[in-house]
């Protein structure tokens, strides 16, 4: 220990720069922190987070909570209808957006994939077309389809598949990039060309990520679909923002239950699915 410690103490006496941290460094991490804090100061002031505020708006959100109990109960079949069809138009509506997004994105995806898509120019095209995608949120692009095509779940549809391809062409490319090159020198190997070598080496590997990717994007976007169908692209949406417009909060509670009840059913339903088509480890996870 003492022979350590004395090689280590040479060491220092030698190379003293070596043993402590640039000056630059400091400086640089110090003026980090100090733009990280006044940064975060700022937001806080400018946007009136002031204790009595918080304080208040608390004790509000509690008189709102208070509502939830005992939950509205509908009494007749209309009424049941009238919300099963809400919740059934947001289902279908995260669906069909998600399946076109995802139909529209697979193929697109192997032009962003490095290991697939070699003209750089193209390639770099596309990935900047998906971001371009990504960047407009959904209930913007739900607000210009509602112009466009009117109310209903139409518009709701078309905003989650034009979100989605920008979202999925990244992920599928990504999931094209990190295949394993040893099934693709294989499949060369045996001399098998190119289209060949993505259907034998590169999807088998790609297609779980992508599936499982397909099944979250499904359950978040039925939750998208609520907030759309606020907007005006119908669904469950409408009725609950129409109850809350109205300071009908027990039933506006009942609905947001069922809204939590049906994700919760989508994501087993998910669970279930992957465990069945990509299928799970032997501690059981997906």
């Amino acid at each position: 220990m003492d022979r350590s410690s004395s090689k280590l103490a040479e060491a220092r006496d030698l190379v003293p720069g070596a043993f402590r941290r640039p000056l630059k460094s400091k400086v640089v991490r110090l003026a980090g922190w100090a733009a990280f804090v006044l940064l975060t100061a700022w937001c806080l002031w400018d946007f009136g987070f002031a204790p009595g505020r918080i304080l208040d708006g608390i004790t509000r959100f509690g008189t709102v909570l208070s509502f939830m109990f005992p939950p509205h109960v509908w009494e007749t079949w209309e009424e049941w209808r009238e919300v099963f069809k809400g919740l059934g138009e947001t289902v279908a509506m995260a669906f069909m957006g998600t399946l076109l997004g995802a139909v529209v994105a697979f193929p697109l995806s192997f032009l962003g994939a490095k290991n697939i898509m070699p003209i750089s120019w193209l390639r770099l095209s596309a990935r900047r077309g998906f971001d371009a995608l990504r960047a407009v949120e959904q209930i913007i692009l739900a607000l210009i389809f509602i112009r466009a095509f009117g109310l209903g779940p139409l518009a709701g549809i078309l905003a989650i598949a034009v979100s989605e391809i920008g979202t999925f062409s990244k992920l599928f490319s990504e999931a094209l990039e990190n295949t394993s090159k040893k099934p693709v020198d294989g499949v060369k190997a045996s001399g098998g060309g190119t289209a060949q070598t993505i259907r034998f080496a590169v999807l088998p590997q790609a297609l779980p990520v992508i599936l499982s990717v397909i099944l979250y994007n499904f359950e978040s976007n039925t939750r998208s679909g609520t907030i759309l169908g606020i907007v005006g692209a119908g669904g469950i949406g409408f009725l609950l923002a129409d109850r809350i417009s109205a300071y009908r909060w027990p039933e506006a509670w009942s609905i947001i239950f069922l809204i939590i009840f049906t994700v919760y059913l989508i994501d087993a339903l998910s669970g279930y699915l992957r465990r069945r088509l990509i299928g799970s480890d032997e501690k059981g996870r997906t």
